[in-house]
């Protein structure tokens, strides 16, 4: 039985200097030590540090990633697994993290895929403002990790680049705490505690790309392209079992943060043994390129769930376009065995907000969670200061896209290049009424 106690580490100040410390909400870390610790890739050739915090007037540019850091105290197995050390069973001991705060990976890339949705790309994060109120990175205390890539990287090379360092310099500043007395601990658990109650699984949609070398999501650091519906501890999101792709990184696609944060796996671990029983997470690969590729992994998703006995499911995905069509299958293919399921998704209705919100519907899926749309047009104020790679910023990944200042106005045709635009999962609390 896995049992993970999770110690928290509130961050209200972060301080550049010559040594690493926390204590009593302020995290000291040593700025040339975590320089050295990145430039030791080769494929790096420039990093350097900012702290940005809540409220300034301060827009950072080239976002690849988002991280919390985090490491393992007691238990199996390092944080990240795969991708910072040898394979290990994570989800089991005791994990420290700095809540409050935020490691921002930023990087000057250009990549050699020209269109698509496998271009690279980058997010861009307004520390006040419209901007601020719509991304939940606004609110933390963010450490700002700026790097150079070698030019003429593929986007294998330079995603493994960019994600080793941003996890290695968070693991740095979460080892400040292993001595440290925790303000609070949580302890997340399976089992079947009330035999009464409705057994959920949660059925995560993870977008796959057969153009692209990464296809965004990894299970231990391999790519889920790689496998079919993988059964999942929630306990392994928690310990950075799961991955995205820092080479991609705009509101359509999860940051690392997100899944070290899933609100959905934490929503229902609260709700553990008094309204339901939680019984785990299948990671499915959605995106087929055949329509028997689709009907496939909606059968063998629906079936593992019937395997680990759920008699409901939560299902919910990410990006958007032909996926959809692999999600309504698996609801589909739930319901026929009898499993309940719920979709929680967000919307592409248009700038009038009545376009059809999602590409594909089956009759099944009549129990929907909207968290919101991504086509909302606003227009950002100007900043006092920009941090980051880019002094000019694209607002699209088209090719041919032109270039704005990004110290100017700016004005969006949808949230997708705001870093935490899109909520995914349900992560914000926004609500809305019909009258």
């Amino acid at each position: 039985m896995m049992r993970l106690e999770m110690a928290e580490f509130p961050v209200t100040e972060i301080a550049l200097g010559d040594k690493f410390r926390y204590c009593s909400g302020v995290l000291e870390a040593d700025r040339a030590e975590l320089q050295r610790l990145v430039l030791q890739d080769k494929r790096i050739v420039d990093a350097s540090l900012e702290v940005v915090a809540p409220g300034e007037r301060v827009r950072i540019t080239g976002i690849r990633d988002v991280v919390e850091p985090r490491v393992k105290v007691g238990g199996q197995g390092q944080i990240f697994p795969g991708i910072l050390g040898p394979i290990g069973p994570v989800g089991d001991g005791r994990t420290h993290r700095l809540s409050g705060m935020a490691v921002v990976v930023t990087a000057e890339y250009e990549g050699t895929i020209r269109a698509g949705s496998a271009v690279q790309r980058s997010a861009i994060l307004d520390m006040w403002g419209l901007g601020a109120e719509i991304s939940r990175f606004a609110s933390r205390v963010n450490l700002v990790l700026i790097l150079r890539l070698e030019p003429g990287l593929p986007e294998i090379e330079a995603h493994t680049a960019i994600q080793r360092a941003e996890f290695e310099v968070a693991r740095r500043l979460a080892e400040t705490t292993t001595e440290t007395t925790p303000e609070q601990v949580e302890t997340y658990e399976l089992g079947i505690k009330e035999r009464s109650l409705p057994r959920i699984v949660l059925i995560q949609g993870c977008l796959t790309d057969s153009h692209h070398p990464h296809s965004n999501v990894s299970y231990y650091g391999v790519p889920i392209r790689d496998s079919l519906a993988t059964a999942i501890h929630p306990n392994e999101l928690l310990d950075g079992a799961v991955t995205g792709d820092t080479t991609r990184a705009m509101a359509p696609f999860p940051t690392t943060w997100d899944w070290q944060n899933h609100p959905l796996v934490l929503d229902l671990y609260q709700q553990h043994g008094r309204s339901l029983n939680l019984i785990g997470v299948i990671l499915e690969r959605v995106r087929f390129e055949t329509h028997q590729g689709k009907e496939m992994i909606a059968q063998n998703t629906a079936q593992l769930a019937a395997i680990l006995g759920a008699d409901a499911a939560l299902v919910t995905w990410m990006f958007a376009g032909n996926a959809i069509v692999d999600v309504m299958l698996t609801i589909r293919a739930c319901e026929e065995r009898g499993i309940k399921t719920t979709l929680i998704t967000f919307e592409d209705d248009g700038r009038e907000g009545v376009d059809s919100p999602l590409l594909y519907y089956v009759p099944e899926a009549n129990a929907v969670i909207s968290t919101g749309s991504r086509d909302r047009c606003l227009e950002l104020p100007e900043p006092e200061r920009v941090v980051g790679p880019y002094e000019r910023i694209r607002l699209s990944s088209y090719p041919g896209a032109p270039e704005v200042q990004a110290k100017s106005c700016l004005n969006l045709d949808g949230v997708d290049v705001i870093l935490g635009g899109v909520d995914h999962w349900g992560a914000h609390t926004w609500t809305c009424g019909s009258y």
